[in-house]
Formats: C-alpha cells, sequence, structure tokens
C-alpha cells in the first residue's frame, strides 16, 4: 500500500490525494483492489517542482473528507446508488479512451479523437466494443460521420454500455488488417457492428470476407449484435415489410426502388388509412 504522506493526482479532477482520501472517495463505488489499481496506473505522482491543484479546506471536506470524518454519511452514501459524475468526465478534443481494457494497439485507428466518451470502467463486467468502418475517400469517413470520424450515435451508444458496468472501445476495421482485427476482437465478450450497409466495399474490402469474420467469433461464443445472417435477412432497409403480414406490422408496408413504383405505391398507401 502507498505511504499514507505520498499523494498523487487524480486524472479526474486534477487534485493531489492520498492514497486514504482517495480510497475513502471511491469507497462504494469501486472495489479496493481497483481503486488500488487506479491509484498506481492511472493516477500520476505529484511533481516536486511546482505546486500540484490543491482543493479549498472547506470543498476538500465537502467532496471527499467528509465520507472519511462522518461515518453515518459515509454509509449512507454508500447504500445509494453511485450519482452519474462517479462515470468520470467525458473525453475532450484530442483525447483518445478506447485503447484499453483490451489492447487494440495492433489496430489501426482511423478517427480523430473520442470526444464525448466516458472513462472506461476499472473493472468491466464485461469487454466491448463498437465497431466502424472509416471510408478513406470520404470527407470524414462517410456522410453518416462527424467530424472526428465517428457516427454520430456511437458516442451514445458506447456510453451507455460504460453506464451499465461494461467497457466499450471504439475500434475501425481497415480491410488491410483483416487478420489482426479479428485476431484483436477475440479479447472481446461483445461487439456492436456499426458499419453502414455498402461501406465496407467503398473503402475497397470484401463484406463477404468481413461477415465471415463476424460469424467465426459468434462460433467462439463472442456476442455480435447484429450478426451478419440478422443484417442480411432483416436489413434495416426493408425489415418493415418482412414483418408486414405479422399482427406487429402494417399490411400496407412497401419498399420503393424506383419512381413508377414509389408513384402508384405511395399512392394507394395514403388512401389505405390515416397515418
Amino acid at each position: 500500500m502507498a505511504p499514507a504522506v505520498e499523494k498523487k493526482i487524480d486524472p479526474e479532477d486534477g487534485v493531489a490525494y492520498t492514497f486514504e482520501e482517495l480510497s475513502a472517495f471511491y469507497k462504494g463505488k469501486f472495489k479496493k483492489a481497483a481503486v488500488a489499481a487506479y491509484w498506481e496506473d492511472e493516477c500520476k505522482p505529484v511533481k516536486k517542482k511546482g505546486k500540484a491543484k490543491e482543493p479549498e479546506p472547506k470543498a476538500k471536506a465537502k467532496v471527499k473528507a467528509k465520507a472519511k470524518s462522518e461515518p453515518k454519511a459515509k454509509a449512507k452514501a454508500k447504500a445509494e446508488p453511485a450519482p452519474a459524475n462517479a462515470l468520470g468526465k467525458p473525453a475532450t478534443a484530442g483525447q483518445n479512451r478506447s485503447g484499453k481494457p483490451v489492447n487494440v494497439a495492433a489496430l489501426t485507428k482511423m478517427t480523430k479523437d473520442d470526444l464525448g466518451l466516458l472513462p472506461q470502467p476499472l473493472k468491466p463486467r464485461f469487454k466491448s466494443a463498437l465497431v466502424g468502418i472509416y471510408v478513406r475517400s470520404q470527407p470524414y469517413g462517410g456522410s453518416d460521420k462527424s467530424s472526428n470520424g465517428h457516427r454520430y450515435d456511437s458516442i451514445p451508444f458506447a456510453n451507455g454500455m460504460i453506464s451499465s458496468g461494461m467497457s466499450c472501445q471504439l475500434i475501425q476495421y481497415v480491410h488491410e488488417e483483416k487478420d489482426t482485427f479479428f485476431e484483436v476482437c477475440k479479447g472481446f465478450d461483445a461487439l456492436i457492428v456499426r458499419c453502414n450497409p455498402g461501406q465496407i466495399k467503398a473503402d475497397g474490402g470484401d463484406q463477404g470476407k468481413f461477415d465471415d469474420g463476424m460469424r467465426g467469433l459468434r462460433k467462439l461464443g463472442i456476442q455480435v449484435w447484429p450478426s451478419p445472417d440478422v443484417m442480411e435477412f432483416m436489413g434495416a432497409k426493408d425489415a418493415l415489410c418482412k414483418i408486414a403480414t405479422m399482427n406487429i406490422g402494417l399490411e400496407d408496408t412497401l419498399a420503393y426502388y424506383d419512381a413508377a413504383s414509389f408513384s402508384a405505391g405511395f399512392k394507394k398507401t395514403m388512401a389505405f388509412q390515416p397515418r
């Protein structure tokens, strides 16, 4: 255990604390072993030259030392669910948070940063990844991407997983690294595939090889959402058409692939019943 007099800077707020102060603050939110690992691996020692940022005595007592000095308050805090800010601050511009817990250093990161992504859990319940595709011939990697190369919904998806106690790393499929990619993916418990149809081919890859790789991971017991077969037979573009005759569908649901069929079919659906 670290000496009581030693202080390190918590990267979540940039403030220096002793190990005991840090443990008191995170008690009830993380296990002792996880806090100890966080202290050793993430917290940085206070530099001898220059002063580390110190909290005001009142603020410090209010935020962290209070848990140590007031047993009743500590017991209450432990019993209640951890507040949302216990997850840590979202990543800022230029910051990446997808390098661990699974080592993905062998993969090429195509995106600029992980802006908005919450810190990965110290001890995740399950290890997941969100798989994207960056089309190198298109601005920002595709029309469905934000300026940093991620799909607009990728960060919310990942943060939802993290908020549930799972890790969720953002990785990209690069077809030249196919074998390495699927080998690295064996370290995850689950994969969320967010590759728009046609984009793997647009980047020069082979959709069939990608799908076969995902099928291979499923055979190993790794969850893949959605699976290639679900995408093939129930693709979002015409999924509603496939359930039109079921009790959860609408029988006049149609898919239009040319102007003539749209003109004829759309008028019929509008006349069928109010929407």
